[in-house]
């Protein structure tokens, strides 16, 4: 073990890493500073960056980019109103509320402080809990992994939407496109209609910068409403004010990594449900709860703590069983086996530098997260105004030529096109995306488990109820599917009742 985590040591802290951690940590900055830009849009957009690089620096350049995107979003929520990234909005009023009272200072250093807090929180989860379950993973079968990719896709439709029906819709799409192609267990053409392209199957890669990155371009474009002006000229020290927030509020910082960590670890969950869960939980908790809204800094503490410990969390399924956390784990997946780093409890087992390596990537992204995000405060007045009508023309043009390098194909560009309009018109009517792309990267895994596992027991049905390890997954899968009819009929039954 030693020996793997001083070669984990050694791929870190070499200079081209740290350079490339510098980098991504700026990027991560300057994307979430951005309106409109999500975290999720950065890590797509790294991809094709990701192609030249080694392994670890390119895991890198993912983990630091996203946490700092996931805190940088708090700057134009605090000072514009409008919330950088989607894991912002919960608290973005809250903020707002406070600058107007001239506190953006300690609204700032609570966002930064607390989400460095929470994501360091949810690393030390990430690395006691992986392990731990890449152990138990081992016992796993094609039968096990059957239920819990199925688990997987439906945590993803009733977390995600408070529509569960339009999640359904998208999922079904998402799986649709992932039986497209040659890369069924079968090696049958599927939906190609007869082009010799589509028998590659969808670039997931090229649909995730689509959906991620152009229909927010397309979004930018259909939008009038005028800018929003900003109300602070300067912002003073961030950092003062913060121990005592931590000495008033140790209960709520601690909830909020708590919560972040475990939602975070639910597929299809992430840092944004994490943020919107914990504000409601610390405004229901709170001796105070009345302030809320006015421009009280408590539910920006346990916010805050919670959507960066999410994203660590959203690495446990992703690195143990290949099922993603969150639509950035999506991503990552799909770097991890282009790096021959296949996720799995034989990642642990056959190359436990690597795990190693991820989990100091954790700890220093979350450590240099303060003094860069400092900086990245000080100069936000600069970052805010940059035009859009310059930067959407840039990013248009970066996700074109990302998605052409990924495969040298204007069929890959086509892709990305279709799937940007797709997107944006779901999203305008309220569709969730995110069982979209778990479907799309799970589809695959569900239909060669289901193969082989049938194969196995020679088509017996009943063999994927015989393992316990599958009984329980499957009494859960069951549970989860039942439980809008369950939790009406109990509280049904529960009604007093009128004569």
């Amino acid at each position: 073990m030693w020996t793997a985590i001083g070669q984990a040591f050694s791929m870190v802290f070499e200079p081209y890493t740290l350079m490339v951690m510098v980098a991504a940590s700026l990027y991560g900055l300057f994307v979430g500073a951005v309106p409109g830009l999500t975290a999720t849009m950065a890590t797509a957009l790294l991809v094709p960056v990701t192609f030249f690089m080694p392994p670890i620096p390119a895991i890198a350049a993912m983990v630091t980019a996203t946490a700092m995107a996931i805190f940088s979003g708090d700057i134009p929520g605090c000072l514009l109103r409008i919330p950088g990234t989607p894991a912002s909005a919960a608290y973005t009023d809250e903020a707002f509320a406070m600058t107007k009272k001239g506190q953006a200072e300690m609204a700032l250093g609570a966002g930064l402080v607390f989400s460095a807090v929470g994501g360091l929180f949810g690393t030390l989860v990430l690395i006691l809990a992986a392990p731990a379950l890449a152990d138990f993973a081992l016992n796993f079968s094609s039968f096990e992994y059957f239920w819990l990719v199925l688990l997987g896709l439906t945590c993803a439709v009733f977390i995600t939407s408070d529509q569960p029906l339009k999640g359904i819709v998208t999922l079904l799409l998402g799986l649709l496109v992932a039986c497209v192609g040659l890369g069924n267990p079968a090696g049958f053409p599927r939906f190609t209609f007869g082009n010799a392209e589509m028998t590659g199957g969808i670039g997931m890669i090229a649909m995730m910068i689509g959906m991620f990155a152009i229909s927010e371009i397309i979004r930018f474009v259909v939008d009038t409403s005028p800018p929003a002006e900003l109300v602070v000229e300067k912002v003073g020290s961030v950092l003062s004010g913060q121990w005592t927030l931590a000495k008033k509020y140790p209960q709520q910082i601690l909830r909020g990594s708590v919560l972040g960590t475990a939602v975070g670890a639910l597929p299809g969950a992430g840092a944004d449900i994490a943020a919107w869960m914990s504000y409601a939980m610390s405004k229901k908790f709170s001796k105070e709860p009345e302030k809320f809204g006015t421009g009280h800094v408590e539910g920006i503490v346990e916010s805050g703590s919670a959507n960066n410990s999410a994203l660590a969390g959203a690495w446990i399924p992703a690195l143990v069983f290949g099922i993603p956390g969150d639509s950035i784990t999506a991503i990552v997946i799909g770097v991890l086996y282009m790096k021959n780093m296949n996720p799995g409890p034989a990642l642990f087992t056959n190359n436990p530098q690597n795990i190693y390596a991820v989990f100091l990537l954790f700890i220093i992204a979350n450590i240099i997260m303060i003094p860069l995000g400092i900086l990245c405060i000080k100069v936000a007045k600069r970052i805010l105004l940059v035009p859009r009508e310059v930067l959407m023309p840039l990013i248009l043009l970066f996700c074109v030529v990302g998605t052409f390098a990924i495969n040298n194909s204007m069929f890959e560009v086509g892709i990305m096109l279709v799937a940007g309009i797709l997107a944006y018109i779901l999203e305008a009517n309220k569709f969730p995306i995110a069982p979209a792309i778990l479907g799309v990267v799970l589809g695959g895994m569900l239909e060669e488990n289901f193969i082989t596992s049938m194969i196995k027991s020679n088509g017996d049905l009943g063999a994927f109820l015989a393992r316990p390890i599958a009984l329980g997954l499957a009494l859960v899968c069951l549970l989860v599917w039942t439980w809008p009819l369950v939790a009406k009929l109990l509280f049904k039954s529960g009604k007093p009742q009128t004569s």
